[in-house]
């Protein structure tokens, strides 16, 4: 922003954040968070710390908060929130093992879901949903080929 007055110029803060899209054959990882109504999923978020990289924060985000590993990790997309000033960046990754244990105080329920069988999630304006909407084209795409 540029004040018109004085010359003043201010960038905005930006707090980087990812989204992970943890997936497994015809399976989706979907948390819930305490903030968020019982029955109602989404993948896997949180914010990039100092001196990390966007894929090192995905990795260590879902270690955290759902105990999992993953690996082969691909860009899906990004999104501007102004909850509070982020730029999310979304990845899908491959389930590479890890028992789902859910991190206290942070994520109430996480589970795998059927690709065709989800429950209530994001609608597809977010990049969360749009994410889920793709994972769910990819596999109905893989069983009619």
């Amino acid at each position: 922003m540029l004040c018109p007055g004085c010359g003043h110029r201010v960038y905005p803060r930006i707090s980087p954040c990812v989204l992970v899209a943890v997936y497994r054959d015809d399976e989706i990882l979907l948390a819930r968070s305490n903030r968020h109504k019982p029955g109602y999923f989404s993948i896997l978020a949180g914010f990039v710390e100092s001196g990390e990289t966007l894929e090192q924060a995905a990795v260590r985000e879902v270690a955290e908060e759902v105990g999992v590993d993953i690996d082969q990790l691909e860009y899906a997309g990004s999104q501007p929130w102004p909850f509070p000033h982020s730029l999310m960046m979304g990845f899908y990754a491959r389930y590479m093992g890890g028992d789902i244990r859910c991190q206290e105080h942070e994520i109430e329920e996480a589970a795998w879901f059927k690709l065709d069988a989800l429950p209530q999630v994001p609608p597809t304006e977010s990049l969360s949903g749009r994410m889920i909407a793709q994972l769910r084209q990819r596999y109905e795409k893989t069983t009619t080929d």
